[in-house]
């Protein structure tokens, strides 16, 4: 099994995944998004995994959110995409995908288990 996280070290949320991995012994490859940015093609790709539409995976709390006024409906999915790319910080935390076909937000962390155990 592979199993990727985008994990930001100063998020709560992400460590308790991230430690929810490591109990099952897990081998896990972290990215550090913030640092290291997903791919359009992944970010894509995980969108589609989740099930989710660009802005149901930003951070909307973030200053920067508003900042660019990303709230506009008139925005489109590839201008949301762009958003997230140029500001990682909008990219809702943490990710964890499985085997490259499979993902989760671990908002709460245990919803990472229905991934992981299936």
């Amino acid at each position: 099994m592979k199993i990727t996280i985008f994990h930001n070290p100063k998020c709560s949320k992400s460590r308790q995944t991230l430690q929810l991995l490591q109990e099952k012994e897990l081998q896990i490859n972290i990215v550090e998004y913030l640092k290291e940015p997903p791919s359009k093609e992944i970010l894509l790709q995980t969108l589609s995994h989740l099930n989710m539409q660009p802005r149901e995976l930003m951070r909307k709390n973030e200053p920067i959110y508003k900042e660019l006024n990303l709230a506009n409906p008139a925005l489109s999915h590839d201008e949301l995409i762009d958003a997230m790319l140029k500001n990682p910080i909008l990219i809702e935390r943490p990710i964890v995908i499985v085997d490259d076909n499979k993902a989760a937000l671990g908002r709460p962390p245990e919803n990472i288990l229905r991934i992981i155990e299936s």
